[in-house]
C-alpha cells in the first residue's frame, strides 16, 4: 500500500503539488511548501498557537525539569526543563482516522435528501 503524502514529508508534498499544477515550475511548489513550514516553525518559536483547519492544532507546551532513570545503568539523571510541541487533531481528522468517517458536522451536510 502506498502511503499518501504527509505534512511532515516536504519532498513528497512538493512532488504532489508539482504534479497537480503542471503549469507551474517545481521550484515554485518547493517555495510554497518551504514558506508554509517556515511560517509554522516561526509561529511556534514565537509561542503562537497554529491552527490548521480540518487538520489540527500545534502549540508549544513547557515541560518542567524532572528526574528520570537511565534504562541501562538504572542511575537517576536530571532532565532539564524544555519546550515541546503538542499536536491535537481536529474533529474532522479524528473522524477520518477512526474508520474513515466524515466529521459529525459533515455528516449532516451529506445526508440523503428525501424525494
Amino acid at each position: 500500500m502506498v502511503s499518501p503524502p504527509c505534512a511532515h514529508d516536504p519532498i513528497r508534498a512538493v512532488t504532489r503539488i508539482a504534479k497537480q499544477n503542471p503549469h507551474r515550475y517545481p521550484a515554485d511548489a518547493e517555495a510554497v511548501v518551504d514558506a508554509n513550514f517556515n511560517r509554522i516553525a516561526e509561529a511556534l518559536a514565537g509561542g503562537d498557537r497554529v491552527e490548521l483547519r480540518g487538520f489540527g492544532t500545534l502549540e508549544v507546551r513547557d515541560q518542567d525539569a524532572r528526574s528520570a532513570r537511565n534504562p541501562e545503568s538504572g542511575e537517576t539523571v536530571a532532565v532539564e526543563a524544555k519546550a515541546k510541541v503538542r499536536f491535537k487533531p481536529s474533529k474532522t481528522m479524528r473522524a477520518r482516522l477512526n474508520h474513515g468517517e466524515a466529521a459529525p458536522d459533515q455528516k449532516a451536510d451529506q445526508a440523503p435528501q428525501a424525494s
